[in-house]
């Protein structure tokens, strides 16, 4: 094949996988503005008053701030374990490392349903299942492998001159990680901390099993609602979540960079 029947196959197969990615999302966003009463693509019409429901819906209302608040404890719990284990992955050796590489591929291997039902059963011996801030550490376990990866990535990347250039200048081992190691990592603590919270704030099968009537987050509030009638305002939903994604994407461009994103593990 010549050069440039190798770049139009090139960009035909990435122009194809990026169509069918962006498909589902296109079609959710564009249901959630139809004037009909029942999902519909192409929208027949345009409306926002879909958006005005699930902006008046209570319930709706009241689960969107019980997933913020579960992202807020994934969050606090996941950063500062995830950041020193990536600093310690990256910086010494340590004993059983092949386990510790084994459950970061945890993720990607264990099926969620089989951590759910672990952390079910677990909070349910501990007699702490039905509150809110369980799920929020459950969700911290099962993802912590991602802020792992991206803070041991940025830890790989920092020049250890620097570090050692500042216990020549009499900083003690405390200061030399406040000053030196915590900010030139932190590209990769507020990637990992945003990838977290988006996990967070979208996961459905482990909160379903960790929450009942009176602390369902948003994801399993939009469940019970279609396992009745799939109305738009659940399109206009999901388009918020879509929203919440592409701002995380933005506020991680302007923080950090995606390159830094892009070239975590």
């Amino acid at each position: 094949m010549t050069a440039v029947s190798q770049r139009f196959l090139f960009w035909t197969i990435v122009w194809f996988c990026i169509l069918i990615l962006s498909v589902p999302t296109i079609i959710v966003v564009g249901a959630s503005f139809t004037t009909a009463n029942m999902i519909s693509f192409p929208p027949e019409g345009f409306t926002f008053r879909w958006y005005e429901k699930i902006a008046l819906a209570r319930d709706l209302q009241q689960a969107f701030i019980r997933s913020l608040f579960v992202s807020t404890v994934c969050l606090i719990v996941s950063v500062p374990i995830g950041t020193l284990a990536g600093l310690a992955l990256a910086r010494f050796r340590i004993r059983f490392a092949n386990l510790v590489q084994v459950y970061l591929l945890l993720p990607f291997t264990i099926p969620l349903i089989g951590s759910g039902i672990g952390m079910m059963l677990i909070f349910g011996e501990w007699r702490i299942l039905g509150s809110l801030w369980p799920i929020g550490v459950a969700l911290a376990v099962i993802n912590l492998p991602f802020i792992i990866w991206s803070v041991s990535s940025a830890a790989g990347a920092l020049d250890s001159d620097l570090e050692l250039a500042a216990s020549s200048c009499g900083a003690g081992r405390f200061e030399t990680f406040w000053y030196v190691t915590l900010p030139g990592v932190m590209p990769g603590v507020i990637t990992g901390g945003l990838l977290m919270f988006v996990l967070a704030m979208s996961e459905f099968l482990v909160s379903l099993l960790l929450t009942d009537a009176r602390t369902v987050t948003l994801p399993v509030q939009i469940y019970n609602n279609i396992r009745s009638i799939i109305t738009p305002d659940l399109a206009a939903v999901s388009s918020v979540f879509v929203v919440i994604a592409l701002f995380a994407v933005w506020l991680l461009d302007r923080l950090v960079g995606l390159e830094i994103f892009l070239k975590s593990k």
